[in-house]
Order: structure tokens, then C-alpha cells, then sequence
């Protein structure tokens, strides 16, 4: 299955959505942090055991903010923290030379806010 098919097929992903950055943790098959032109998006697959599977998004228009953690401890990759406007919240991990780490974060909010008002 192509990474597209998969992140269509967990409801992540329209026909005509462009991804424009994506990072995984543990292969595509199993996790996946995204942003695109209309959204903000993670999953976590767990093969072993179906209840700790993961499926987070929020378009652009429902999130209230996004805080960036670069240094979140010995053991975890940095994140966006995304809260929407209900108040649920869910974390886009990324990781890899700060230059990169910054330019994932920088574009993901900078797609955000030139998005966050279009309906």
C-alpha cells in the first residue's frame, strides 16, 4: 500500500490533499506525522494490539494553538502540541538535525496561520 493510500484509507487524506511534510518514528506502516494543505495529522498503528491505535487530525479552522517542544526529554522525539478548538489535543512528532526539526515546526505554522481563517 503507497504511504498516500494508507493516510486515505485512515481518513487522513482527501483525493485532492497535498502532503507537504512527513516524518515517522517507526516506518510509515506503523506511525506518521503530517501537515498538508488542509490539516495538522498523526497515527499511530499498533499491530499487537488494536486498542492503543492512534488517529488524530484537525483542519486548520479548528485549531485554537500549537506549541512547539524541541527538547522533550531523553527518551522522546520533539512535537507540536495541537490543540483544537474543543480543547482535545494531540501531539506531530518530528525529529532529526535542529535545522530540520525548525523548518518542519516553522512551516506548520506558518501553513496554519496563512490557512486558519479559510473556511
Amino acid at each position: 500500500m503507497s504511504d498516500i493510500a494508507r493516510m486515505q484509507k485512515l481518513n487522513l487524506l482527501d483525493n485532492d490533499e497535498k502532503v507537504y511534510r512527513f516524518y515517522s518514528e517507526f516506518g510509515k506502516e506503523v506511525a506518521g506525522n503530517f501537515f498538508s494543505d488542509k490539516r495538522m495529522a498523526k497515527y499511530w498503528i499498533d499491530k499487537k494490539d488494536k486498542t492503543k491505535d492512534e488517529v488524530s487530525f484537525a483542519f486548520y479552522q479548528d485549531i485554537k494553538s500549537i506549541d512547539t517542544v524541541y527538547y522533550a526529554g531523553l527518551a522522546y522525539c520533539p512535537y507540536m502540541l495541537v490543540t483544537k478548538n474543543d480543547s482535545s489535543k494531540f501531539k506531530v512528532c518530528v525529529d532529526g538535525e535542529r535545522e530540520e526539526i525548525g523548518a518542519f515546526f516553522e512551516d506548520a505554522l506558518t501553513n496554519w496561520r496563512q490557512r486558519k481563517s479559510v473556511k
